[in-house]
């Protein structure tokens, strides 16, 4: 796979751009210059590119601007080809002549120069000032229509040539990390990935789109998935904030595993806990990580740990055994071990269960403790289960004589499955296929 970056001042249209060559909505596009901080990655559909959009370059010796022009050039000079973007309509500017100089200094790969925003003539500044930028002849697009990327797709044909391939189905586990404002996702995702590649400040709302990152840990391939920090809604007040927080959240349906960070050396929040339903619902497997627990006193380590499994597992009835483990991020104390821990989750739920065994357990359930009497006042007979689905781990029960089977029989059935076949960490879902037969 080739890399293809997508560089240029603030709001000349790169995250619109990078959305239509993805074919997604995963950059975050916002009228407001430098809503893109981090680096945000993609495939682009039946070519062998990665596409990186990145933050807007600015002029600036200090704060965000600089941090995120910095990991912008970082990922330049990683390019096998490169798109400058302008803005049509704002005509060249003395920042663009600035950071084509750069492009020039850093990168020798070859650059297409797109003029964007060009959907209308009489809005149009004149085009041909951008060949003083060096890139040779400029290309008129609009990223918002996805006019000219013919031009786009040639460009990188070019430079592919023998490397064109078919799109082939993603194997990798996706991993989103989740949590509230400031309790440590980006510096986990850098430890993970042995580098600093998100913007990590002591403040909150620094990340705001969903990051996507191939990296290989712990011997598998993974997509890490480093998200907006999600406040209360009372909290939210500013409409950047609320597109990052929906787009926190359909990472969750994106997701194969979800870790949901939380800060061991604070009390767990009404927050974290609507998160981990969410996870649950959408039938992933969550993994809480009580980050920043080198910071906890070992006096009060099991104490607290103990009180946050017994809140977790007290809260949800999808989940027999929620998944709590603690970390460091700083540190990368139990990183490793979460992995681990993570793997042999995902190596479970891809697997296929003998239904005699299914029937065998339920069988003994059933003898154990008889399902009680219908409002018909007529016993529940379970004739015959097996295995449905994998996320969540579904089994289908067919039942007859009972017109309804109580909750609380259900939650007896779910815990003893999940017990016996080892799915305690994982959502666990029965359905029930009823008897039409009045004589059965």
């Amino acid at each position: 796979m080739k890399n293809i970056v997508i560089v240029g001042r603030p709001n000349t249209g790169k995250s619109t751009l990078f959305n239509g060559l993805t074919n997604t909505r995963d950059a975050l596009v916002h009228d407001r210059p430098g809503v893109t901080r981090d680096v945000i990655s993609g495939k682009i559909p039946n070519r062998p590119w990665n596409v990186f959009d990145t933050a807007g370059l600015e002029n600036t010796k200090s704060g965000i601007g600089y941090d995120s022009t910095n990991m912008a050039v970082q990922t330049l000079e990683k390019a096998d080809a490169i798109l400058f973007v302008v803005d049509g309509r704002n005509g060249l500017t003395p920042m663009d002549i600035e950071w084509a100089k750069l492009v020039h200094r850093k990168s020798k790969a070859p650059a297409l120069l797109l003029i964007n925003k060009t959907e209308s003539a009489k809005r149009l500044s004149d085009t041909s000032d951008f060949y003083k930028l060096g890139f040779g002849e400029p290309i008129s697009i609009s990223a918002e229509h996805k006019r000219g990327f013919d031009e786009i797709y040639d460009f990188m044909d070019k430079i592919a040539k023998d490397d064109m391939v078919d799109e082939e189905p993603d194997k990798q586990i996706k991993i989103a990390i989740l949590g509230q404002p400031n309790v440590g996702k980006s510096t986990f995702v850098n430890r993970v990935l042995g580098e600093n590649r998100q913007i990590v400040k002591d403040e909150p709302g620094i990340t705001r789109d969903t990051v996507k990152i191939p990296t290989r840990f712990y011997g598998r391939d993974i997509i890490l998935m480093d998200t907006a920090g999600l406040r209360r809604k009372a909290g939210v007040t500013d409409d950047v904030e609320t597109l990052s927080a929906l787009k926190s959240l359909d990472a969750i349906d994106k997701a194969n595993v979800v870790i949901l960070i939380v800060d061991a050396t604070k009390n767990i929040e009404n927050q974290a806990l609507s998160i981990a339903a969410r996870v649950y619902d959408a039938g992933k497997i969550l993994c809480v990580a009580l980050n920043k627990w080198d910071l906890v006193d070992p006096a009060e380590r099991d104490e607290k740990l103990l009180k946050l499994k017994h809140q977790f597992t007290n809260s949800f009835h999808q989940i027999i055994k929620p998944l709590i483990l603690a970390v460091s991020a700083e540190t990368g104390m139990g990183v490793q071990n979460m992995f681990k821990r993570i793997y042999e989750q995902w190596d479970i739920s891809n697997s296929d269960t003998p239904t005699s065994l299914i029937n065998r357990i339920i069988e003994k359930l059933v003898a154990d403790r008889q399902p009680p009497m219908s409002r018909l006042k007529r016993p529940m007979k379970i004739k015959f289960a097996h295995q449905t689905g994998h996320h969540p781990m579904k089994i289908t029960i067919n039942v007859g004589g009972a017109s309804d089977i109580p909750e609380s029989y259900t939650r007896y059935l779910r815990r003893g499955i999940a017990t016996a076949l080892h799915w305690e960490h994982l959502p666990v879902v029965i359905e029930y296929n009823k008897s039409e037969n009045p004589f059965d």
